[in-house]
């Protein structure tokens, strides 16, 4: 910011011009300043502000879905929530992860190529811990994992993982796709060192710690779908076939519920004595007349009028009329 001239220095100034002590051309001018922004062209920017956003809400979401999923796995309670989502090298991600780790290594078609799905070792060995039956609370010393650590761990990664199809579904449709499980980031060579790409740190709280799980998504991966990443184009709206094809999931989902229709055919009032003294061959005289429709239940509440009859060689309910169908028209 230019200083600001006091009055005396200002009717210094008027002076000097006035006679000719000094020409407008020699009056300094401010120095027009020019903000240069920094760009290191061995880690490119290319996630945007908004690519970054959608990635950070759809990875919340994942967040809450393994909360649910390890509390399950483990019986004990498990929270799992975003940390950070950062675009970085992949470099710098192999240089920040532990020796030996375990590094999962999968394809989430459409996207391309792999994405890489990475937990601490301490909590790799609480998980296991708890799953052959102990508390998960002891101390745990680097080491290298056993092929019997490998296989329980990648079951639940596979678990893990496959839950990322429920997160991404209000974006796009993903599959997932297990390829194999690396202990040492450093023999992974499925990128080139400055290759961008996005990372997503989850903490997860067990018991009394706190370790860490990260997904990295390359651009390479992601860079065909991009547009689907952009916050407007997920919220738009107005958009018919987007509302359409969610009306007829919803209606696919409703359909396979299962309710219990019932046709009261008429009623009866008897005694607990009469009840009990009731035999084979018995008749009891109904209060509905043949000729009064029968009413037909959902669950426990009437819902229609109907009339019995034979269609074919099956006894059915024709419907007459639907009871309190006005009801939406007045509230």
């Amino acid at each position: 910011m230019a200083d600001v001239l006091s009055q005396n220095e200002i009717d210094a100034l008027l002076a000097a011009l006035s006679t000719g002590e000094l020409t407008p051309d020699e009056v300094p001018q401010e120095e027009e300043q020019q903000k240069v922004k920094p760009y290191d062209f061995r880690s490119p920017q290319k996630f945007s502000k908004d690519h970054i956003r959608t990635l950070e809400l759809i990875h919340d979401n994942y967040a809450r879905i393994i909360s649910n999923y390890l509390t399950a796995q483990v019986r004990s309670n498990v929270k799992v929530k975003v940390e950070s989502v950062q675009q970085i090298t992949y470099e710098e991600f192999i240089h920040s992860v532990p020796n030996p780790t375990i590094l999962t290594i999968f394809k989430m078609p459409p996207l391309s190529g792999t994405v890489l799905f990475e937990i601490n070792p301490q909590f790799v060995f609480e998980i296991i811990d708890l799953l052959l039956g102990g508390s998960g609370t002891g101390k745990y010393k680097a080491r290298e994992f056993t092929d019997i650590d490998k296989n329980i761990i990648k079951v639940v990664n596979e678990g893990l993982i496959s839950n990322l199809k429920l997160a991404w579904e209000d974006v796009m449709e993903v599959e997932t796709e297990v390829e194999g499980i690396e202990t040492n980031p450093a023999l992974n060579q499925t990128l080139a060192p400055n290759d961008p790409i996005a990372l997503i740190s989850f903490s997860v709280e067990l018991g009394k710690s706190t370790t860490f799980i990260n997904i990295c998504i390359p651009y390479l991966s992601i860079e065909k779908v991009l547009d689907k990443l952009v916050v407007q184009y997920w919220f738009q709206d107005g958009d018919e076939e987007v509302l359409a094809e969610s009306r007829e999931k919803l209606r696919e989902r409703l359909n396979i519920v299962g309710i219990h229709l019932t046709a009261v055919l008429g009623t009866v009032e008897v005694t607990v004595n009469e009840f009990l003294n009731l035999n084979i061959g018995d008749v009891l005289t109904l209060k509905e007349k043949t000729t009064d429709p029968v009413k037909l239940m959902l669950e426990d509440k009437i819902y229609y009028y109907g009339k019995p009859g034979i269609i074919g060689k099956n006894m059915g309910i024709e419907i007459l009329d639907i009871i309190d169908k006005d009801v939406e028209n007045y509230e």
